[in-house]
């Protein structure tokens, strides 16, 4: 996703650089240095992941999620109270057992041990039952990812930005005169209005389509067919389930 913003040692070094060769210009030139305080063209930092969740596409699907997707939240609330009811007595008597002036160190293991596995078991059915929430996020993810790299060059072009940093480059900055973030959320916000909510049917993440790619590579066969790519912004789908 910030593949065209560099890490912290290059950002460094071509800083440098950049630094050397305006200083060289200086002198050659015999201008007069910058007054205190005064910005440097052509620089720039961002952070992205911040211009993503600020934008208005993120904002109103996080809104409507819970909405669209209220029987998942619900049906996940549900049993989790239901799991927590089924282990208390267990916590409960590992417990007191643990607190015995002897105690079966043997059984107290099987006990915690029981508890771990329902735990377990628990953790995966929550996530199971929240899978579709969690593709409605990294489909609007993927929405909003796919007009990033357009919004960033807009607003460094807008800015004349060339050398853009992220914020972990950073040692000090003083004031905003070199954050592009609420620029780059306003260019996205322009490019994406609004984002889809709900994947269309046999829809994966990256992350999943990436992986299975992997496997298959892995075990000699073809490449799986590519998911369908995000549907153009606009207004939110009714999730249809």
């Amino acid at each position: 996703m910030n593949k065209y913003l560099l890490s912290a040692a290059t950002a460094a070094v071509l800083a440098l650089g950049v630094a050397g060769a305006a200083n060289a210009q200086q002198r050659a030139a015999a201008a007069a240095p910058a007054p205190a305080g005064a910005a440097v063209t052509g620089i720039g930092w961002a952070d992205i992941e911040q211009a993503e969740a600020g934008s208005a596409a993120y904002k109103t699907a996080e809104a409507q999620r819970p909405v669209q997707y209220k029987q998942y939240y619900d049906q996940a609330e549900t049993r989790r109270q239901q799991l927590a009811a089924q282990l208390k007595p267990l916590y409960d008597k590992i417990k007191a057992d643990s607190a015995l002036p002897n105690p079966n160190q043997a059984s107290l293991q099987q006990q915690a041990a029981a508890i771990q596995q329902i735990e377990n078991a628990g953790r995966a059915e929550l996530q199971r039952i929240l899978l579709p929430v969690g593709y409605s996020q990294a489909y609007v993810a993927e929405q909003i990812e796919g007009k990033l790299q357009q919004a960033v060059n807009t607003a460094m072009a807008k800015r004349g930005v060339t050398l853009l940093f992220k914020p972990e480059a950073l040692h000090q900055v003083n004031g905003a005169a070199y954050n592009l973030t609420s620029d780059i959320i306003t260019e996205i916000n322009v490019l994406i209005p609004t984002a889809v909510l709900s994947p269309p049917p046999g829809w994966e993440p990256a992350q999943v389509r990436e992986q299975k790619a992997r496997e298959a590579a892995a075990a000699g066969g073809q490449p799986a067919a590519p998911a369908p790519a995000p549907a153009p912004a606009g207004r939110n789908q009714p999730d249809g389930r």
